[in-house]
């Protein structure tokens, strides 16, 4: 039975044979199923990719079904050090499965991460969508750079901030978000502060949070710069969406921005 390490550096035993995996991170359930169709077992009931999934749903992230898991009888769960809490990883250690970590905080480590996660689930070869999602986000002139307020929750206003995935991938569209120097990954804002902050743009993924045109514009009425609405899959997620982010999100942020006349 081979030890590996993790992305937090657990040792994690893994059979030689990898034939079941319950996955409780939306991205990583999609990585899987696209790259070895039948390994998976139990998702969550928010892993919505690929649409057509039918396996054995265990709840959220945040509130898995602990016992269930442990009933699929899986050869990995696999589990993200922001998604997951550390006390349900913990149980499912204590009842003897075997845990992988993903932590990626740029997207250069998710793809790294990704490649040996999938090892770690038996898969030899690399997936064609992974190889196209580095050739993707190959670097590029990106132009103007742009100040943006990425808030990513509302009730409280929650907002992304230092050393985080989505601002990475932003980063590299020439969009840097203005609380980058924040002392907390997501902190707790207010919009007089943001808006304090002279945000070139604003820019609303649809998930965590699902911000929509017809809900949240009101928020940013008076600010005086464009609001674009993002596919927070493709802001946030790290797996097959990866090879197809850079177009959508380069679309999307362009959208709100008018052409000259």
């Amino acid at each position: 039975m081979p030890e590996l390490r993790d992305d937090l550096g657990h040792l994690v035993r893994v059979p030689d044979r990898v034939r079941r995996v319950v996955s409780i991170v939306p991205s990583l359930t999609e990585a899987v199923a696209v790259t070895a169709p039948g390994l998976l077992v139990g998702a969550t009931d928010w892993c919505t990719h690929p649409p057509d999934l039918d396996v054995v749903r265990v709840r959220g992230t945040k509130n898995p079904d602990l016992a269930r898991i442990v009933a699929l009888r899986p050869d990995l769960v696999l589990a993200n050090f922001e998604e997951n809490r550390e006390p349900d990883l913990e149980a499912l250690r204590a009842a003897g499965l075997a845990v992988w970590v993903t932590a990626p905080h740029t997207l250069p480590q998710a793809i790294s991460s990704l490649e040996r996660m999938l090892t770690a689930c038996g898969c030899a070869a690399r997936p064609a969508w992974l190889e196209a999602a580095e050739r993707a986000w190959r670097p590029q002139h990106v132009g103007e750079r742009r100040r943006a307020f990425v808030p990513i929750w509302r009730r409280p206003w929650m907002a992304l901030g230092r050393d985080t995935f989505a601002g990475d991938v932003l980063a590299r569209l020439g969009v840097d978000h203005v609380y980058a120097d924040a002392a907390e990954r997501y902190p707790k804002v207010t919009l007089a502060d943001a808006r304090a902050r002279r945000p070139d743009l604003v820019v609303l993924p649809d998930e965590p949070y699902v911000f929509t045109p017809e809900t949240d514009l009101r928020w940013f009425a008076g600010w005086g710069v464009p609001v674009a609405f993002v596919s927070g899959r493709h802001l946030t997620w790290y797996g097959p969406s990866l090879a197809e982010a850079r177009k959508v999100l380069t679309r999307q942020l362009a959208a709100a921005f008018p052409a000259p006349a």
